[in-house]
């Protein structure tokens, strides 16, 4: 008989017990702290109950902040001193407190957003240390180029940081976000503006007092909650501001400016694609394309794990879905499930709000689904799959291209040459094969046409966030 602790029990080997699952906060009470700065406005905001305000900043409010990183980039402020190595080792320091209170940023990720708290634990928060430790080992390792140039010139390159960068961030993965947009900024050395979406606001404000923790000097982050016609729109459009990055939806965006074999592992992974989060995923599996000889059993399949999927509690270690953010979304998605009916769509399982739980709405799956039906063009995210038929890959490479957006995609086949093909034909910034939602730090995300510019994560990001100057210095004789 083996000992819990791993040790010897009648000269056999011990077998250690997996370790517990962790638990939420409980009776977490959320207070008002002034960190660095107190905001000018008086108008509040409720977080995630009505009980619980925040003040709300405004375009005076951006200003200070604004104000604040500009202070801490100058030449000889306290940040522009610090070497390289420095600023990784803050960051990793930055990581390691969030590691310490991995359970309250979870908690508190849950009571804002309401997505399960073990999916905030092991998925968001695992997230955001990886990335922070990535940067961090970034830090010193941004190099130029020398160039070889005619004459009796030497040439050579560095790249810079760009200064003040404003980062907007959205409600669905507040915490992981904020982490994607922060952690290469401040590895390259800018300052930030933060404005976190007014619907999620908490776990970016616990974020700013570990990075005065961590030992940041003042004004390098500076965290700006409220709405996104005020605060939104002055950092979007502020003059003392180098860089914006946004993450959010479209109409923010512009206002500022193949065969399948093997069953369990393509079903579950389209089931995963779209309600996982409860469907406010950017990289939601919103279309699924089935080949015409398997649909109606891969639609069946489809409904068995929808109706399978627990709905509840998010703070429930067996609930996999929680409520949608809020009343707003919750409408949008329940006028998009009637406009699928409307349009002929056939309606699998679910289709209605649970009605004595709040926000929460039942696992739909639509079959039948064809390309000009509104649950077919617009982005629901909510936990709706519309699954579509097609009979070639020329068709389907047709139909999936054919949208505004290019997040994401995945193909899941054995052959090989359909892969690549599909791989290489597919307009969108990542196509995973036979895997899904495979997101990591080392590796570039981002999307094509109107899924936004540029790229977060990896080596790539690092670009956003420098400025590259061309240094030549003429010499009295040519260099070999």
């Amino acid at each position: 008989m083996a000992a819990v602790n791993g040790t010897m029990e009648n000269g056999q080997p011990g077998q250690k017990l997996p370790p517990p699952l962790p638990r939420p906060v409980k009776s977490l009470e959320v207070k008002y702290t002034k960190v660095w700065g107190g905001v000018t406005s008086e108008g509040l905001f409720p977080t995630y109950s009505s009980t619980q305000e925040l003040h709300a900043c405004l375009f005076p409010d951006v200003d200070k902040a604004v104000e604040a990183a500009r202070k801490a980039f100058q030449r000889g402020s306290p940040w522009r001193q610090l070497d390289a190595l420095s600023r990784g080792r803050l960051l990793h320091k930055l990581a390691d407190l969030l590691e310490r209170d991995r359970v309250l940023l979870a908690t508190l990720e849950t009571m804002d957003t309401g997505k399960p708290f073990l999916q905030a634990f092991f998925i968001d928060l695992e997230g955001c240390i990886k990335t922070l430790r990535y940067y961090a080992g970034w830090a010193d390792k941004i190099q130029g180029r020398t160039i070889p140039v005619d004459e009796n010139f030497v040439c050579f390159t560095r790249h810079e940081p760009m200064g003040v960068c404003g980062s907007i961030t959205p409600w669905n993965f507040p915490l992981l976000m904020l982490v994607w947009k922060m952690a290469p900024a401040l590895c390259c050395g800018n300052t930030m503006v933060i404005k976190p979406a007014e619907q999620t606001p908490l776990t970016s404000l616990y974020i700013g007092s570990l990075i005065k923790e961590a030992g940041f000097p003042p004004g390098v982050v500076n965290i700006v909650p409220g709405y996104g016609p005020t605060a939104g729109a002055a950092i979007s459009t502020h003059h003392n501001i180098d860089k914006i990055a946004f993450t959010g939806s479209t109409e923010v965006f512009e206002r500022s400016k193949n065969r399948c074999d093997f069953w369990p592992l393509a079903v579950e992974c389209a089931h995963q694609g779209v309600f996982f989060n409860q469907g406010q995923c950017c990289t939601a599996a919103s279309r699924v394309f089935v080949e015409e000889q398997i649909y109606q059993e891969f639609v069946q399949r489809s409904v068995e794990y929808a109706k399978k999927r627990l709905v509840g509690d998010p703070f429930d270690a067996k609930t996999e879905q929680g409520p949608q953010i809020d009343q707003k979304q919750f409408d949008k998605i329940l006028e998009l499930i009637e406009s699928g009916k409307k349009e002929g769509a056939k309606l699998e399982c679910g289709g209605l709000a649970i009605e004595d739980r709040g926000l929460f709405i039942k696992p739909t799956v639509f079959s039948e689904v064809t390309d000009n039906m509104r649950i077919a063009k617009e982005e629901i995210f909510g936990p709706v799959q519309p699954i579509m038929k097609f009979k070639s890959m020329e068709e389907v490479i047709k139909r999936a291209n054919n949208t505004e957006y290019g997040l994401t995609a995945a193909v899941f086949t054995k052959n090989l040459d359909r892969a690549l093909t599909l791989a290489s034909a597919l307009e969108s910034g990542t196509v995973w094969i036979n895997c899904y939602n495979a997101l990591y730090a080392q590796a570039p995300f981002g999307g094509f046409k109107m899924s936004g510019n540029g790229r977060e994560l990896g080596e790539y990001a690092l670009a956003e966030y420098t400025e590259v100057k061309t240094v030549t210095i003429k010499l009295s004789q040519k260099n070999p």
